[in-house]
């Protein structure tokens, strides 16, 4: 089992662990924040699409990870 647009990060862990507890990770993931690569600031770093992500304080986009920066 793939990561799909369904599944997203929760793709790793296949059908173990219960479809709640995958849904969970998810929405975790989704909200944590990641520090700039160019200002080193932490929670300015929004995805745009995949793997395209923007920091909202300095303005550099970078290009990335689908589901995380890097």
């Amino acid at each position: 089992m793939g990561r799909t647009k369904k599944v997203g990060v929760a793709g790793k862990f296949g059908v173990r662990y219960g479809r709640v507890l995958r849904e969970r990770y998810k929405k975790i993931c989704s909200y944590k924040e990641y520090k700039c690569p160019n200002c080193l600031k932490t929670g300015g770093v929004k995805r745009v699409s995949a793997g395209i992500w923007m920091c909202k304080k300095c303005g550099i986009k970078f290009a990335g990870k689908a589901y995380k920066p890097y």
